[in-house]
């Protein structure tokens, strides 16, 4: 019997990671794992920042207690309005992003409100001093094909004030995923790359899908996922898989 070939992870050489992406598009599945990932190979733990404001459920800091476990920083909004809090967190951010200290990871959410947020921080990036990767599903309103993709990043940049360095392909419709989905969000991917002439950082999907097909066609990196971000219906039953 084969071996199955081993997943080439990513690599960064920029210390501060920020992750974009809209309602559904599974950037805050992959900024968990990108985060926890990371803590595993990087000497000193990663930080990672919840800037999602829209999305009740599937937020960064529902997995507060596991990553503190990994010894990762969780730098979170406290109360129940955000922004009431964001004045707070600010400074916070500011002392993560300067301290030179361990990567720092940004969950932030692709609608206005979270490009506002952003932009409000966009001083305190250095100059080529971060990776910011949009996360792309084809399965999801608006960045379901080239030219959707492009106006939803253009619209990000211009109201962030900062300027994308990266994609990540992670289609999926949840437990209906298959290889034929993750091939169409690859190929979408490399098709918006080509147009905004952006590198794709990697794919992201289910472990167990990945497993069902041959990752060697897919010419990226690829950076496995395990389900961390649970409805609170499903918490009782614990984490199954993105």
């Amino acid at each position: 019997m084969s071996q199955p070939v081993p997943f080439r992870y990513p690599v960064f050489s920029r210390r501060i990671i920020i992750v974009v992406g809209g309602f559904g598009s599974g950037k805050t599945e992959v900024s968990v794992n990108l985060t926890k990932y990371l803590a595993g190979i990087d000497p000193i733990p990663p930080a990672i920042v919840d800037l999602d404001l829209v999305n009740p459920y599937f937020r960064s800091r529902e997995a507060e207690a596991e990553m503190e476990a990994m010894g990762i920083k969780v730098i979170v909004p406290r109360g129940g309005n955000f922004f009431a809090d964001l004045p707070i967190l600010l400074p916070e951010v500011k002392g993560a992003v300067e301290s030179g200290a361990g990567r720092v990871i940004l969950d932030v959410g692709g609608d206005s409100q979270g490009a506002r947020a952003l932009g409000s921080l966009s001083d305190v990036f250095p100059p080529d001093g971060y990776d910011m990767l949009m996360v792309l599903n084809s399965r999801r309103p608006f960045t379901g094909d080239l030219a959707g993709c492009c106006k939803v990043m253009s619209r990000i940049e211009a109201t962030a004030k900062m300027r994308f360095t990266g994609l990540i392909a992670n289609s999926h419709m949840i437990e209906e995923t298959d290889p034929e989905v993750l091939w169409e969000g690859y190929h979408l991917a490399r098709e918006v790359g080509r147009e905004m002439n952006l590198p794709l950082a990697f794919l992201s999907a289910k472990r167990e899908v990945l497993e069902q097909m041959d990752t060697t066609g897919l010419n990226c990196p690829i950076l496995p996922l395990t389900r961390s971000m649970l409805k609170p219906w499903e918490k009782k039953t614990g984490p199954t898989g993105l």
